[in-house]
């Protein structure tokens, strides 16, 4: 493992559109990885268009990585079915984040920079990485991929980690 670039937030914020896995529905779920780390969101039972609104935290280290989601129906006598599955290149707001010290912006709110939908993502449409008071945050939505429909909105925010401290005389 590399350096430490900070702590990555992402808060798994609605689906839109999800299939049905269940008779008339599904109890959707989400599971989140980057790297070797995963966290997972509660399970939302009878719904398509679930809202989590849950905040997952992931160590951000080099060489950065792709976040990638999964989505579930959660089942209680087998094995729970796939809803499709998504992922994001982090690079473009690790990219931002460096800009964003370099410009040494820190207060109001900058539009960093412009990601478009392509192979390194499974966004639904563009997006902004933009500084806000200091802190380097994305909202997407992504497609999500293996299945007739399903999207995922996500807000990503990239905490910078903590400046050493040296040690006093």
């Amino acid at each position: 493992m590399g350096e430490s670039l900070g702590l990555l937030k992402i808060v798994v914020v609605q689906g839109r559109r999800l299939v049905i896995r269940d008779f008339k529905s599904s109890d959707p779920y989400v599971v989140v990885k980057l790297g070797s780390q995963t966290a997972k969101t509660r399970v939302i039972n009878s719904c398509l268009d679930p809202v989590w609104n849950e905040e997952l935290s992931f160590s951000l280290m080099e060489p950065v990585g792709v976040l990638n989601l999964e989505v579930f129906d959660k089942d209680l006598l087998k094995t729970d079915d796939k809803m499709g599955h998504a992922h994001l290149s982090l690079q473009p707001i690790v990219s931002a984040a460096r800009l964003r010290q370099i410009l040494r912006v820190s207060s109001g709110e900058t539009v960093l920079r412009k990601v478009i939908p392509d192979t390194d993502n499974c966004l639904v449409r563009e997006s902004s990485i933009t500084c806000v008071d200091g802190e380097v945050e994305q909202s997407v939505w992504l497609r999500l991929c293996g299945v007739e429909s399903g999207e995922i909105e996500l807000k990503i925010k990239l905490v910078d980690p903590p400046v050493p401290v040296a040690p006093s005389r």
